[in-house]
């Protein structure tokens, strides 16, 4: 249950918002135009756009805006290195008292923010928005979406709102926090979950693309659940090993039946079809468990040879 603090005094800050953008250069004019209009009552702002390798003319579209506005900035990554480092690297270069990190495609409407700023400034350090079940996305989409919250919820050593986002407000002391973690495949909505300090939710509707496709590929979204069941919880290792248990008590007691048939019965075993389904069935499942440690154990590999997250080929800030 939210308890909500008694309001401080919130009221002289610098606000930044942290923008990550691959290959959108139709939406970047939009959204800085809609943000502007957004954060107008705000004295003091930046808008941090982090462009990830894009292939497109999102870096020359940041640059005239630069020109236009000495609020902007921006770091441009040597490559693609994905959306959570992308972000990971907006926070970490990230200036001002209070944080607001959104996507480059104005489903993340920026009209919200007057509301981010007031949970805010009643005392919260952490307004984590939740995205409304959204009616224009595939049916597949919003069933794998659910689903992956359900699991979470099950499995996930913290407790991750259903319809999480990575549209969000961090205090300075929070946004702090997230920049001293060091670790590989980064699933930011679980380290803020995790980080604890006072927090509150604010539900959305989002709003539709501006231009453009999607850049979360099915691969991409399956790739980051993953990544997050695994980053905040060993639940699939407890489940692989009861498996295992369960499978070899039930062939144990198979094999005692097979056995007593070939000690006290003149009866042949018949059956190579039933035999094959066991081996492979067996089989299917121990490659399934070794799936799992494996990728448990690619994680640790990965975190002892302590590569950054990324690498900025110029920025602005």
């Amino acid at each position: 249950m939210e308890t909500r603090q008694q309001p401080t005094s919130r009221t002289d800050f610098h606000l930044c918002i942290v923008v990550p953008c691959h290959n959108e250069e139709g939406n970047v004019a939009e959204l800085h135009r809609r943000l502007c209009e957004a954060v107008r009552p705000v004295a003091q702002v930046t808008f941090l756009f982090v462009d990830d390798g894009s292939t497109d003319g999102t870096l020359a579209e940041l640059g005239r805006l630069q020109a236009q506005d000495d609020r902007v900035r921006h770091i441009a990554l040597s490559r693609n290195f994905g959306h959570q480092n992308a972000l990971k690297a907006g926070l970490d270069h990230a200036p001002g008292d209070v944080v607001i990190s959104m996507d480059a495609d104005l489903q993340h409407p920026p009209e919200l923010i007057p509301a981010l700023l007031e949970r805010w400034q009643a005392g919260f350090d952490v307004v984590q928005t939740i995205r409304a079940d959204d009616r224009r996305l595939p049916w597949a989409k919003r069933m794998t979406t659910k689903a992956f919250h359900a699991v979470s919820r099950r499995l996930f050593s913290i407790d991750l709102p259903p319809g999480a986002s990575d549209f969000r407000l961090l205090d300075r002391k929070v946004t702090d926090a997230i920049r001293n973690l060091e670790e590989d495949h980064l699933f930011l909505r679980g380290l803020v979950q995790w980080a604890g300090f006072r927090q509150t939710v604010l539900p959305f509707e989002p709003g539709s693309r501006f231009a453009g496709s999607t850049q979360y590929s099915w691969r991409r979204m399956f790739a980051l659940a993953f990544s997050g069941i695994t980053s905040f919880s060993v639940m699939p290792l407890r489940l692989a090993f009861l498996l295992g248990f369960t499978i070899a008590f039930l062939a144990g007691i198979y094999g005692c039946y097979v056995i007593g048939i070939h000690l006290f019965t003149d009866r042949t075993v018949a059956g190579w079809t039933s035999t094959t389904a066991s081996v492979l069935f067996i089989g299917g499942i121990q490659l399934i468990m070794l799936g799992i440690v494996g990728e448990y154990l690619g994680k640790a590999f990965m975190e002892g040879k302590k590569r950054p997250n990324y690498l900025i080929r110029e920025r602005s800030i």
